[in-house]
């Protein structure tokens, strides 16, 4: 039976088709903003405020394109990365296997999520190891997310979002009343272009895994089509039809990213103002199992020591969207990379939902079973931030290959668009290269 549906064409309308943003926002506000982004505040201060900003906004111009791409394609990233030109090794195109090289430190990072999530369910129940909660932890995910599909994964992801937003948007305010209050020209300092050497990694690291990363790029595609948009829009048949539903879907995509943006920008934001305000001017950077505990004074500095529960209430929901959200994602990459490279099937729906069920509970584990071996949460985030910023790379290289050789004509964008869409290509090459070369 045809899907195809008219897009909505009035704001209130494509409200009602948002969703893919949702999943995106609970998965990056996590390790990205609660671990590394407070911890580069705490370590840099105000100085690197505009690295953040930055890393948040630039970013999205790719995730459009990897939208539009699962809008007029139908077809998942990594079967699309398999179509791209250029050397193959076996099955699978270079692009491909490049990902797969850099899953190692990248499970490192969710490892680390990992360990957060613990960590903080041993702070509110102590009566238990932090060890067990890591185990507990992935368990409940995996069995989450293993028996829903689409529907469950986006309404859990809004509620977390709503949760953490509105307890992170509550104590900056708080931060004005109390002895840590921002002032403009510490406001100010944070938006000159200025990079600490000492502090090159760890900027890396974070441009990486802040704002969009390249991970999340790549996954938007598998929320795009299971939200619906390609179902709706209808395989290409050259009409003049269907490039106008293809654009009407793309407007309805353009808002789900950009307001996912906006929420995860002002989040992000407001974790660096944190951790720069509070955490840096107190010396204290959070390290090891301390972690959680050196972030909570965040919370009981700017409101009391009654806070800390709020604290651990808004961090865990912070740290396990990403989780959950992760488990969800992942499981469909890794499946479909595994299929391009035949390691499993993945054609058909069946086989598909199969692969999935598989690495919904494969990938939680190894992350758990990294986590328990190193115990070092901040530190496996900041190593997988690094391979996010190495994804970049690859992600804007797809992105240019989908724009000007994939892209139907009948959909060119407007001049306006490619403008914001090479800024944004521009300005992570830069980034990029220059932290490689700065740590090289």
């Amino acid at each position: 039976m045809s899907k195809i549906l008219t897009p909505p064409t009035t704001f209130v309308g494509r409200l009602k088709y948002l969703g893919p943003g949702f999943i995106l926002s609970a998965a990056i506000v996590g390790s990205g903003e609660l671990i590394a982004t407070t911890a580069l505040g705490a370590k840099a201060g105000f100085v690197m405020f505009w690295l953040i900003i930055l890393s948040c906004l630039v970013k999205v111009a790719l995730q459009l394109e990897f939208g539009k791409n699962a809008i007029y394609t139908g077809t998942f990233i990594m079967h699309n990365f398999n179509n791209l030109p250029g050397l193959r090794l076996g099955k699978a195109h270079w692009s491909i296997w490049l990902w797969l090289s850099l899953q190692g430190l990248k499970l490192l990072q969710v490892g680390g999520i990992v360990g957060g999530v613990a960590i903080v369910l041993h702070m509110a129940f102590p009566l238990i190891s932090v060890n067990f909660w890591a185990i507990i932890s992935v368990l409940i995910t995996s069995f989450w997310v293993y028996k829903g599909n689409y529907g469950p994964v986006e309404k859990g992801s809004l509620v977390m979002i709503i949760l953490f937003t509105a307890v992170i948007l509550i104590s900056v305010i708080s931060l004005q009343w109390t002895q840590y209050a921002i002032t403009w020209p510490q406001f100010e300092s944070g938006l000159q272009f200025s990079l600490p050497t000492a502090l090159v990694a760890t900027a890396f690291g974070a441009f990486g895994i802040t704002g969009v990363g390249g991970d999340e790029i790549m996954y938007y595609n598998y929320w795009c089509i299971e939200k619906g948009y390609a179902a709706y829009t209808g395989p290409n048949d050259g009409s003049k039809e269907w490039s106008e539903r293809a654009k009407g879907w793309f407007q309805v995509m353009y808002l789900d990213a950009v307001l996912s943006m906006v929420v995860y920008t002002i989040v992000t934001a407001a974790f660096y103002l944190l951790g720069a305000a509070v955490l840096h001017t107190g010396g204290a950077v959070p390290e090891g199992y301390q972690m959680v505990e050196t972030l909570s004074r965040i919370f009981t500095e700017t409101l009391g020591p009654w806070a800390k529960n709020i604290f651990l209430v808004g961090a865990f929901f912070v740290l396990y969207s990403t989780l959950f959200t992760a488990t969800a994602s992942w499981a469909r990459v890794w499946g479909d990379a595994f299929g391009q490279i035949g390691w499993m099937n993945f054609g058909s729906e069946q086989e598909q939902k199969r692969s999935i069920g598989i690495m919904s509970w494969v990938l939680p584990i190894a992350w758990c079973l990294l986590f328990l071996f190193f115990q070092a949460p901040v530190r496996m985030v900041i190593l997988g931030g690094i391979a996010t910023s190495v994804l970049l790379l690859l992600v804007v290289y797809v992105s240019l290959v989908f724009r000007y050789r994939n892209l139907p004509i009948a959909l060119k964008p407007s001049v306006l668009y490619d403008v914001f869409f090479w800024i944004s290509v521009l300005s992570i090459l830069f980034v990029s290269g220059y932290g490689i070369v700065q740590i090289i």
